[in-house]
């Protein structure tokens, strides 16, 4: 048994705080700035600074700097070390509480849902999460990608790292524009790129919106061998958001059709 004088461990002593509650639970939902977490906990912007200081000093929420506007910064939950903290502070209050986060399991049933994920270019970041959420969902969940200012084609390092990392083939794929689904129904509506955060359309109230504050990676580009990081490091990265996004689908209720 932990001894009474055993320090309280530091997500517990993190997340006791109500305003920090208030801001992970927030922040669990999706990516927000510092004016859209003050208005939502209904405290002063200085306050919320203060606690987001304290966050990210605990290593639970990260900030990467907007590419819409390098004044600003999208803040983050971290939920793999947030899973890591709540099982390591219930081994500090007892042995069999001692808790290995798993990965989601699959549901028996998919609800019917409709996913649209958005990015600028739709060449990189959106066709990579609607490929890996298909790949997640075996293809149960309806899926679709679009851009604001679509390239020609798709990059071609996205193509590589589906390919060689999860065996998914988008060669054949072309990017569309947001405007072709205009009129469509989406579930979830899911932006990756801070500027087409601000120009996205809406897809009617049912639609739930979310933000994954996600840099682009062809902007971060270099000759060969360093040119595949920055698209591994964004597959990665998408594919964590993915599986983290896979118990939330599971437990949505379907709406009327």
């Amino acid at each position: 048994m932990a001894s009474s004088s055993q320090a309280t461990p530091a997500f517990v002593r993190l997340a006791a705080h109500p305003l920090r509650w208030r801001l992970l639970t927030e922040l669990a939902a999706g990516d927000l700035r510092v004016r859209e977490l003050t208005a939502l906990a209904g405290a002063p912007q200085n306050l919320v600074s203060y606690h987001l200081r304290l966050l990210r000093d605990g290593g639970l929420v990260t900030a990467t700097r907007s590419s819409r506007d390098g004044r600003d910064s999208y803040y983050r939950l971290d939920l793999d070390r947030c899973a890591q903290a709540l099982a390591g502070a219930g081994a500090a209050l007892h042995p069999a509480l001692r808790g290995v986060p798993e990965p989601p399991t699959h549901p028996a049933r998919w609800p019917r849902l409709s996913v649209l994920f958005a990015c600028t270019g739709n060449s990189a970041r959106s066709p990579i999460a609607e490929a890996l959420l298909r790949h997640h969902t075996s293809g149960l969940v309806t899926v679709t990608s679009a851009g604001s200012r679509p390239r020609p084609q798709m990059h071609p390092q996205a193509v590589r790292v589906l390919r060689e990392r999860h065996g998914i083939d988008i060669a054949d794929r072309r990017p569309r524009h947001l405007d072709t689904l205009r009129g469509r129904r989406f579930d979830y509506v899911i932006t990756l790129c801070d500027k087409v955060r601000e120009t996205c359309p809406e897809f009617g109230d049912h639609a739930r919106r979310i933000h994954w504050s996600t840099p682009d990676p062809a902007a971060a580009d270099r000759p060969e061998p360093d040119g595949h990081a920055a698209f591994d490091r964004t597959a990665a990265d998408i594919d964590t958001r993915v599986r983290h996004l896979l118990p939330v689908l599971a437990h949505t209720p379907e709406a009327p059709r």
